[in-house]
């Protein structure tokens, strides 16, 4: 909700109060599009908003899913737009052949869908499945994709993926690269959820850990040395942690927005962990930078500037 204050506008976190698990948002001409994990019956929900903070149901982008997937299970979708009038949608759905979930990929005119012709582009159905897809380019152009391996389903490490995208955006090249796995105490047994951001001549892997449905689950980031690894865990993690209303934050994306960088999350309201009701709610915050090492102020639950 924006607000109208003696300082100008201003709003309050959550940003948007019902359930928008595992956000990402990208802007195309004056509006943000953000996706979400399955919802109220639609695969893959949009929210769009002209300024990060208003956001209204924009319909499903994906409200067919194909053959070969069922329903109910389809996670943490994220979108990007390879040319004009040309995006592409990375989700994860259940599998139905293997019982596991794996990646899929589906194209559109528009950011709001809706994608045809989902086709799978990573399963690892003998490491637990693929989820977490996230598309990133770099400033050669040159396209990736990463993703985890749910190893925490079957007992098994859980790694970050990244392997080049093929210019058509739904065809992996070459081979696939393990960045970082669980090994730190804050982590738990599980990192997921990663994204790759560059600031300046660094390259930033950000990743949600810990148990999703607890006070516990965090962000933190690594640095890596191209898109492809390797990566090290920095000291100073983790960078965003349950505060005030706002329990478990993560499964994050990055965004800038009128020359300032802003950082998209979920959160569960402080003793709702794992409901349904109002299950994990949108939050936004400032990213500040100290040289290489980003700064999350938040989370915050008290007045903050419009972006």
């Amino acid at each position: 909700m924006v607000l109208l204050t003696a300082c100008g506008k201003a709003y309050t976190n959550p940003v948007h109060a019902g359930d928008t698990p595992d956000p990402q948002a990208l802007r195309v001409g004056d509006t943000w599009y953000l996706v979400h994990t399955n919802e109220g019956g639609r695969n893959v929900p949009v929210l769009t908003s002209p300024d990060l903070v208003t956001w209204t149901p924009a319909g499903d982008a994906l409200p067919h899913l194909p053959d070969w997937a069922d329903g109910g299970k389809t996670w943490a979708p994220e979108i990007a737009e390879l040319a004009p009038g040309r995006f592409a949608l990375y989700v994860t759905v259940a599998d139905r052949a293997s019982g596991r979930q794996c990646i899929g990929a589906a194209l559109a005119t528009g950011p709001a869908g809706p994608y045809d012709g989902l086709q799978r582009l990573v399963c690892q159905a003998d490491q637990g499945g693929s989820i977490d897809a996230s598309p990133f380019q770099d400033q050669d152009g040159r396209r990736y994709l990463l993703w985890k391996n749910d190893g925490n389903a079957v007992g098994q490490d859980t790694w970050l993926w990244s392997q080049p995208l093929a210019a058509d955006g739904l065809t992996l090249t070459g081979a696939p690269a393990r960045l970082l796995r669980q090994s730190e105490p804050w982590e738990g047994h599980v990192v997921e959820a990663p994204f790759l951001w560059r600031h300046g001549a660094r390259l930033l892997l950000f990743y949600a850990a810990n148990a999703y449905d607890t006070a516990a689950y965090a962000e933190g980031y690594a640095q890596c040395d191209s898109p492809l690894g390797p990566c090290h865990k920095p000291p100073g993690n983790p960078i965003l942690t349950s505060h005030g209303r706002a329990s478990g934050p993560g499964h994050a994306s990055m965004v800038e927005f009128k020359g300032k960088t802003w950082l998209l999350y979920h959160a569960w309201p402080t003793g709702a962990e794992g409901s349904t009701t109002p299950g994990r709610q949108l939050w936004l915050d400032e990213v500040t930078w100290n040289g290489d090492t980003p700064v999350v102020h938040g989370p915050t639950d008290t007045e903050q500037k419009v972006p």
